[in-house]
């Protein structure tokens, strides 16, 4: 009962200006506080609607937090799918995505506390893991195809599989991310020189003809 009561909670839609101000003041709350420390009770009265409201469309925080980090990606992400269909180069891909993690870790961090709260909410909740996972291969598909356009397009070449390529450059972003993060008055642009040294070992310029 309580898993449709979920489930049918998540396939209701709220559009609009309460839905922004529902999803902003969940954002801030967990940058604040975590998504422990994070109430429905806090997050309407900072939304300026019912609490009420929240439990019809959304049954719980982590569903709310779910839809809060799912809107957060699909703006990065076609922000992130613009740049890379613009770069005609292997340094211009490493360069849009060295731009994306800057932008992240050092203009939003809120972002990269929702992403690993998210994580950790995912390994208690199953259906959570399901979402979660599904957020990240959406990205690691994105970017996989633009890889294997621009290497069909002789823009790059590649040093292994695309997916496996992928996987190292968001592994590395990933780490990076949460030591700057828990880090922030330390200089990481060393750090960030260094990761680019080793994406440029698979993602590379053709060979002259």
């Amino acid at each position: 009962m309580a898993m449709q009561a979920s489930t049918a909670a998540s396939e209701r839609q709220l559009t609009g200006d309460k839905a922004a101000r529902i999803v902003e003041a969940m954002r801030a709350s967990v940058a604040e506080r975590g998504t422990a420390g994070s109430t429905f009770d806090q997050v309407a009265r900072a939304a300026g609607v019912s609490r009420g409201l929240l439990h019809y469309y959304f049954g719980t925080k982590e569903r709310l937090l779910v839809e809060v980090v799912r809107r957060d990606c699909d703006v990065r992400q076609a922000a992130l799918g613009a740049a890379l269909a613009q770069a005609g180069s292997a340094d211009d891909v490493i360069a849009v995505l060295v731009a994306s993690l800057e932008d992240v870790a050092r203009s939003d961090p809120g972002f990269v506390t929702l992403i690993f709260e998210l994580f950790v909410l995912s390994r208690r909740h199953d259906d959570i893991a399901a979402e979660f996972g599904e957020l990240l291969d959406r990205l690691r598909t994105q970017v996989c195809d633009v890889l294997r356009v621009k290497r069909a397009a002789g823009a790059l070449e590649l040093g292994a599989e695309p997916e496996a390529v992928v996987d190292v450059i968001f592994s590395l972003g990933d780490g990076l991310m949460l030591r700057m993060l828990a880090d922030g008055e330390r200089d990481f642009g060393p750090a960030i020189a260094a990761g680019v040294r080793c994406v440029r070992s698979l993602v590379y310029e053709p060979a002259p003809a």
